[in-house]
């Protein structure tokens, strides 16, 4: 029996559908000599300290470091049945297809499966892009060798001890130190999570520290050839910072009385030159997550699942957890195929369709930029636009005009500087005249230039030559105040994720790193975020996300390096020469292990100073609450516990009586963080 492994039922039945494998089953699909069967996410996990000793139950500083010899998985409990049905299958299997996600997870997913149930026969790897029905036939006929993809298991093994070794020794490190300090919380820290919790924490802090500056500035509304533009004051440099804002009040209230007393500006230079823009390229998910944030307000959670079902559901779209914004060169022969399929989904594209270039080659094209996965684009079949949702209509749309944009022209305007003087003082105009519209045909009218400027905000300058005076109409002489940064969104906080080696300031690992090279993965990072947010370390405020009083515990009682971001992102270089043969698993290990005991022997004994929140008083036996972080999030819970199980909760402050809510006992980083 050929056997095929998905990594979700939906996956089975479209795979299936294609092998002529529909006849229901117990956890599978049935045909003529072939059988698909799925998880459902992970079926195993890591296993617990208690599980190598029942004594490593118990959180004490002795028993670390917490080190396994021999590293072991279990079945989860939710979904045993699923595994019984997969075990029993893989029994029986004389041939295995591994069908999970085309990623190091996917990978991690089905070989952990494998090794446990002790399968020894023949394996292929079916690599899937796509979800649509040209995409499964293609890929069923070009199986890759199961040891093509064997090191991205042990990329994905790596990163999985590693998450296991540093969550579950720091984790119960700080967490016992927090306690002798009087918090009664758990002080979850993690490989990944942590660094990010500290990018959000830094940031905060550096708009708590923001001295705001006053200073002032000037627009000239002027007129040439009856037609008004707008010029800015430009403040002689003894009076400006290094940013070229005049600091200096009477300086400009002395500019401003001199231009009105003028009353006109003579061009001293016109210079203009002609930009040309190449489209954008294509998504891969965080940039898709950091757009919609943006422009829609969507979490990078939320921009996840609707990315997800865009490719399962709808089969609208290629494989959402990509990294690279590039396709392979040989895509390009699909083409007409994909945009036929565009035009089918949606007529109305007509006028559009026909003033595209398909024979174009954009920059998106490049097989050197593309390694597991290429850019998220439409799939080769018309999908069905009334079955979606307002979100994932936009989302499908913004996925769709950056493929379309491919083949438009380059966006090309004439950017005009002009320099002005008025009496004793500068002014200084630009104006912006687009020649070609090009791709931006495709987009909103407002997506922003390369330089950030929307085209909605550029003005189209008078026809402006040297010597010609320009009466002054009016001008506004402007207070303004230096603003601080701004606080992270979700999808700001994912680009900074992306791109940490920008942020890094040790020389030595900045050399290290590649721009590339960031924390977490395409993968991972909206659900660290969302755990972040879940233990309660973040809080969102709008659109915001900002770091909660325990979140700067946490940052403060750890060591440096693993909050890091820079000593991350090294890891996540290391996970990726693991895959490339580069490094071992084995030698990474025990690098990782190694560091781990040096640390718990370092901070082993020290006195954390924590800033203990104080709730209210508990509704059972009126004595202090103290906050505490279980399955849901963070709460209130009596300081007499386990003797009184009073709770409130953070948010609203209401009594949940009698209801036990003790810390959790097992929270090393789930996947990926």
């Amino acid at each position: 029996m050929r056997l095929f492994l998905c990594e979700k039922p939906s996956q089975g039945k479209d795979i299936g559908r294609i092998l002529g494998a529909t006849q229901r089953g117990e956890g599978c699909l049935s045909g003529s000599g072939v059988t698909v069967t799925w998880c459902i996410g992970h079926l195993v996990e890591a296993a617990p300290p208690e599980a190598y000793d029942k004594r490593l139950k118990r959180w004490a500083i002795e028993n670390l470091p917490i080190i396994p010899q021999h590293w072991q998985v279990q079945v989860k409990p939710k979904t045993a049945k699923q595994f019984k049905v997969v075990q029993a299958l893989l029994a029986k299997a004389t041939h295995l297809v591994i069908a999970t996600d085309a990623d190091r997870e996917g990978e991690l997913i089905a070989r952990e499966i494998i090794e446990l149930c002790d399968y020894r026969g023949p394996i292929e790897r079916l690599w899937l892009s796509a979800l649509n029905d040209a995409s499964i036939r293609a890929a069923l006929g070009k199986l890759r060798p199961s040891a093509e993809t064997l090191p991205m298991y042990y990329a994905a093994l790596a990163r999985s001890h590693a998450d296991w070794l540093v969550g579950v020794n720091l984790t119960q490190l700080f967490t016992v130190l927090g306690r002798l300090a009087g918090y009664g919380g758990v002080l979850s820290v993690g490989r990944v999570q942590t660094p990010t919790l500290k990018l959000v924490v830094d940031r905060d802090r550096e708009i708590a520290a923001f001295v705001s500056v006053p200073y002032w500035a000037i627009d000239v509304s002027l007129s040439a050839s009856g037609q008004a533009f707008t010029a800015q004051w430009v403040p002689p440099e003894s009076s400006t910072d290094d940013a070229s804002r005049c600091l200096r009040q009477p300086v400009a209230q002395q500019a401003a009385q001199q231009i009105r007393a003028v009353g006109s500006a003579q061009v001293a230079s016109v210079e203009t030159e002609r930009v040309r823009e190449g489209p954008p390229l294509l998504f891969d998910l965080g940039t898709l997550q950091e757009v919609c944030s943006k422009q829609f307000g969507l979490d990078v959670q939320e921009t996840l699942e609707i990315a997800q079902a865009l490719y399962e559901t709808h089969k609208a779209t290629t494989y959402p957890r990509s990294d690279s914004g590039y396709l392979p060169e040989s895509m390009f022969a699909e083409v007409p195929t994909v945009l036929d399929s565009l035009l089918k989904t949606d007529p109305s594209l007509c006028p559009i369709m026909s003033q595209l270039d398909p024979s174009q080659r954009s920059r998106a094209w490049n097989d050197g930029k593309v390694s597991a996965h290429h850019g998220i684009i439409p799939t080769l079949e018309p999908a069905n636009l009334s079955a979606m949702s307002e979100k994932e209509l936009a989302v499908y749309g913004l996925i769709r005009a950056h493929y379309l944009a491919q083949f438009l022209p380059h966006h090309e305007f004439d950017r005009t500087v002009a320099k002005l003087a008025c009496g004793q003082q500068t002014l200084t105009a630009t104006g912006k005249q687009v020649v070609v519209k090009g791709w931006r045909l495709v987009f909103a009218e407002d997506q922003p230039d390369e330089d950030g400027d929307a085209t909605t905000r550029s003005q189209v300058l008078p026809a402006l030559h040297e010597g010609l005076a320009c009466q002054v109409a009016d001008l506004d002489l402007k207070a303004l105040k230096t603003l601080p940064p701004r606080p992270y969104t979700q999808g700001e906080l994912v680009k900074a994720m992306k791109g940490v080696a920008k942020l890094v300031t040790d020389p030595r690992l900045k050399q290290k790193l590649k721009d590339t090279v960031g924390i977490g993965t395409e993968a991972t990072r909206a659900n660290i975020i969302s755990g972040l947010i879940v233990r309660g370390y973040l809080v969102k405020k709008g659109r915001a996300v900002r770091a909660s009083d325990v979140a700067f515990t946490v940052i403060d009682a750890v060591p440096a390096a693993i909050a890091d971001p820079g000593t991350t992102a090294v890891w996540e270089q290391a996970l990726d020469m693991i895959e490339t043969g580069q490094l071992t698993l084995d030698v990474f290990i025990s690098k990782q292990a190694a560091w781990i005991s040096q640390l718990i022997a370092q901070y082993g004994s020290t006195s954390l100073s924590i800033k203990v929140p104080q709730g209210p008083a508990c509704p059972q036996c009126g004595a202090p609450t103290r906050q505490r972080t279980g399955k849901t999030g963070p709460f209130w819970s009596c300081s007499r516990y386990p003797d009184c199980k009073g709770t409130l909760p953070v948010e609203t402050g209401t009594s949940k009586r009698g209801a036990s809510r003790p810390p959790r006992k097992n929270s090393s980083d789930r996947k990926g963080s």
